[in-house]
């Protein structure tokens, strides 16, 4: 036990010090780039950022045998997206108001919100396609929404690069570059590469050690890939986006978050749609119901007033505080 604990801080140190490589290299790279803020924070770090938990699913569903080892990769699906839409933005708002109180900054959301509402609008859609298609889950169905998703998201990609201005703010020094002037682009890439290695080395670690310590305690392998796999993995974005908040960069902050949730929605769906029957039961149906309950508040938000409220926002955690009590009493 000790020396599982041991792990256990060892892989948050190695998350927390890839996140702090990785954030500060990315900012670097789109402003190399030439791209905006909500598109460094939704494409280059969402996309980078999820590839820990994405391998979840691809080895679970095509390398396994078993239907354990399906509903672990179905799990893994569909518990990011849970997490991201009613755990990590509601968290990002309470982080926000404690900052408030602390006297550290406002506590008001300064967003891009053209940005988030695009993110946000089209993961609505494409989540909401999967929900569709797990209601009459037949073959020919599921591969049609397969290619429809992968290349929505390929569009959602090209949209997102082309809009949005390039910030003026000035960027703290690279890390492997502490002179003055501008870092050659060989350096930024290669922090990049150092920095997404520590995460997804980070968070592997973190798998490995909340999983063997999930199993010693007899936790079915349902709620391991709804619950468990997805907080392990979904830390490299929690805390890239909780540096973000900190430093007043809340267009990254929440651009990384939503992101992640268009391609989470997209692309591990459509592993889950080729890959397995996508014969859903009722608690993975309403784990994919509760996300599209809490991105359509917050879009409404947008759309009612044009900013968020972070109390509002915040209440979307009893989404996810409800289905924890669902999966225990069920």
């Amino acid at each position: 036990m000790l020396f599982a604990s041991l792990l256990f801080l060892v892989s948050i140190g190695i998350i927390l010090g890839g996140v702090a490589v990785f954030t500060n290299a990315v900012e670097w790279l789109g402003r190399r780039l030439g791209i905006s803020d909500g598109a460094i924070g939704s494409i280059l770090a969402g996309i980078a950022t999820a590839l820990p938990e994405t391998l979840i699913p691809v080895i679970a569903i095509f390398g396994g045998h078993t239907r354990a080892e399906t509903d672990i990769g179905i799990g893994a699906i569909l518990g990011a997206p849970l997490m991201l839409g009613t755990l990590v933005l509601p968290l990002l708002a309470g982080f926000l108001l404690f900052l408030e109180r602390m006297g550290k900054r406002s506590g008001d959301f300064e967003l891009d919100y053209h940005a988030v509402r695009h993110d946000l609008s089209f993961f609505l859609v494409a989540y909401g396609l999967a929900l569709l298609v797990a209601v009459n889950p037949l073959a020919p169905v599921r591969y049609v929404a397969a290619v429809w998703l992968l290349a929505a998201y390929v569009w959602f990609v090209k949209v997102h690069l082309a809009s949005g201005e390039v910030s003026q703010v000035e960027l703290d020094p690279l890390y492997f570059w502490r002179r003055a002037g501008r870092p050659a682009t060989a350096l930024i890439v290669t922090q990049v590469l150092v920095g997404l290695g520590l995460l997804i080395g980070g968070a592997h670690l973190f798998v490995h050690v909340v999983k063997d310590a999930a199993l010693g305690l007899g936790v079915s392998p349902l709620v391991l890939a709804l619950l468990v796999a997805p907080i392990a993995t979904e830390l490299p974005e929690t805390m890239n986006s909780f540096f973000w908040i900190h430093q007043k960069k809340d267009t990254l902050a929440v651009g990384n978050i939503t992101g992640a949730m268009v391609f989470q929605g997209t692309f591990p769906v459509s592993v889950g749609l080729v890959g397995t029957a996508w014969n859903l039961d009722s608690g993975a149906m309403l784990s994919l119901a509760l996300p599209l309950a809490g991105t359509a508040l917050c879009v409404a938000q947008i759309l009612k007033t044009g900013r968020w409220d972070p109390r509002l926002v915040l209440v979307c955690v009893l989404l996810y505080a409800g289905y924890i009590g669902y999966l225990l009493l069920r």
